[in-house]
């Protein structure tokens, strides 16, 4: 077989170092040098000809770089990788950039997350390895190379079964785009919790950056409701649901999503009394909010067990869609 090897970026090396701490192997050493312009370069400090090369980038802003930096370093170093004669190269992308914008919803407009699987293309990557993105047909659409998908899905249901178990419960998507992902979750965790668990839905539009639409579906009078979504960004949509939550009854609100990204009014909004806690991932570090915020109501949950096995499986010829199964 082969060996494997594991990059990850410096901008990822935390989550590189819990990756590679589970999988029990060392990162490989790797170069990335700036220049007086502005512009960089990035290799592979080792021998990779024919190697099973993994990289790990996670594609959000952060204070020294914006995710068109992140992704364009990301490109380069796997391109050398492939120029270094590669066995296999695989982008490890807990965070996609761009993944929002899988489709046309005004004239003339960009369907980015085509354009940046074609980036990945370029380079000659022969696959990625991606967490709950947002549109999954549309990223699976939009590639050409292998694509693999992981959840945080038993993450979320290991964490609220441990302490939810005695409660009544309901799993509400915060829009109907959502609630496919929302009722995988409610199936797991009641296979789990052995216990029938509710669901509910809210009502949601959004128009020039403005959201509407207070609608509730579901029974949530006296029962702990688990809201659930795939991303966070100002906070405006899980706010919405656990004031309408509130309103209806609602003994008290939790929220879970993969990625905590924690911009605009996030601040304001998630000190919200109405929000008891919300559960994250460390796809993104939650270091947008302030610490109070997080100390209070911000629980972040490792992903590095979970894509070391993903990554080992890939390596081996495994199954993922088992991994997720168990």
């Amino acid at each position: 077989m082969t060996e494997l090897r594991l990059f990850a970026l410096e901008a990822s090396r935390e989550l590189g170092e819990r990756i590679s701490a589970k999988l029990g192997i060392p990162l490989s050493p790797h170069e990335e040098r700036d220049f007086e312009d502005s512009e960089h370069k990035s290799r592979p400090l080792v021998n990779v000809r024919g190697d099973d090369v993994f990289v790990i980038q996670s594609l959000y802003a952060d204070e020294r770089e914006s995710a068109n930096d992140k992704l364009v370093r990301l490109l380069f170093f796997l391109g050398a990788l492939r120029d270094a004669s590669a066995g296999r190269v695989t982008a490890v992308v807990p965070y996609l950039a761009y993944a929002r914008k899988d489709r046309k919803t005004n004239p003339r407009d960009p369907v980015t997350t085509r354009y940046v699987a074609a980036l990945f293309e370029a380079v000659g990557i022969d696959r990625i390895i991606v967490m709950d993105v947002h549109n999954l047909a549309a990223y699976q659409n939009a590639f050409r190379c292998r694509t693999d998908h992981l959840e945080a899905r038993p993450l979320f249901v290991e964490y609220f079964a441990s302490f939810l178990g005695n409660e009544e419960l309901v799993v509400l998507s915060p829009d109907a785009g959502g609630v496919k992902r929302a009722e995988l979750f409610r199936r797991h965790l009641q296979h789990v919790l052995h216990k029938d668990i509710s669901n509910a839905f809210m009502e949601k539009h959004r128009s020039g950056g403005i959201v509407s639409g207070e609608t509730l579906v579901g029974r949530v009078a006296g029962r702990a409701v688990i809201v659930l979504d795939d991303l966070i960004g100002t906070g405006t949509t899980l706010a919405r649901a656990a004031k309408a939550c509130h309103a209806l009854g609602a003994a008290r609100v939790l929220a879970a999503a993969t990625h905590g990204i924690f911009v605009g009014d996030a601040n304001r909004v998630l000190g919200d009394p109405a929000l008891d806690q919300v559960v994250i991932t460390d796809t993104v570090p939650p270091f947008r909010l302030h610490p109070k915020v997080r100390a209070e109501k911000i629980h972040v949950l490792n992903i590095g067990a979970l894509f070391a096995a993903a990554i080992e499986r890939v390596h081996r010829g495994g199954s993922l869609a088992e991994l997720l199964d168990e």
